[in-house]
């Protein structure tokens, strides 16, 4: 079998680890329609390369307003690499004690809100400190992680607590130790990521949840379709209703 067929039985694999915590997706699903249906907004956050899994929840097509995606430049600004800007600077940034409470000090948070933090290994201070920041202020928090990397890796902080600890569900990407899922002849190191994988599939499954929660509810989502799905113009409206309602949530989060 050769490298191509390898990552996609390993894709395979992933897929059946995510199918198998239904149930955990179907309580974060609930937690977040919640959170939508009483007005407020789902707080998502990940630095490093987790960043894709919060645009991947919000804007893109298929997605609907609700969550708050936090995308800190700083922690995710990945494509110059070297330099200014670069690569070092965020991995650094991402294990700065207190950073966590200055972004959140933009915001006015509520028990109604809740969270959904990103961070494949869970050992990093930005995010950690996220997630009890949010607990602190009554906000359940949803983690997404590699059960297995996590475990395998040491916390950056001093008392050893990970993503994990400061959470009140955590769900499993599937990635295995490392997260790179390929072994090649010749070479030392494995290639090839998972938990990107995991992660988009659990972000998709959870929000294909909340969607058919929020229509049951009666607040069916606005959501971002291709014209080619819904016409032109009606791709049009739904564009502007969808960023004209994330307006309005978001608005509440600088009402101090």
């Amino acid at each position: 079998m050769n490298e191509i067929n390898q990552y996609i039985e390993k894709s395979r694999t992933i897929c059946e680890k995510i199918a198998a915590q239904h149930d955990q997706i179907e309580t974060a699903a609930v937690w977040f329609a919640d959170t939508i249906v009483k007005g407020r907004m789902v707080h998502v956050f990940g630095s490093g390369h987790s960043r894709i899994m919060v645009e991947e929840m919000w804007p893109r097509y298929g997605s609907f307003p609700g969550f708050n995606p936090i995308v800190e430049l700083s922690l995710t600004f990945h494509n110059l690499v070297v330099g200014a800007n670069g690569q070092r600077q965020a991995m650094f940034l991402e294990n700065v004690s207190g950073l966590s409470e200055r972004i959140l000090r933009n915001f006015k948070l509520e028990a109604n809100d809740s969270a959904l933090i990103i961070s494949s290994g869970g050992t990093n201070i930005v995010p950690i400190e996220m997630a009890e920041a949010f607990q602190q202020q009554g906000i359940k928090v949803v983690s997404i992680l590699s059960k297995d990397h996590s475990t395998a890796s040491a916390s950056k902080r001093s008392d050893g607590k990970k993503l994990g600890d400061c959470s009140d569900l955590v769900l499993d990407t599937g990635a295995p130790v490392g997260d790179a899922m390929i072994h090649i002849d010749g070479l030392n190191t494995p290639v090839a990521p998972g938990s990107s994988l995991g992660g988009i599939l659990l972000i998709n499954a959870i929000k294909a949840r909340v969607a058919a929660l929020l229509t049951a509810a009666g607040q069916p989502p606005t959501v971002l379709s291709a014209a080619n799905v819904v016409g032109a113009e009606e791709a049009v409206r739904l564009f502007e209703a969808a960023y004209d309602e994330h307006a309005v949530r978001l608005a509440q989060l600088y009402q101090f």
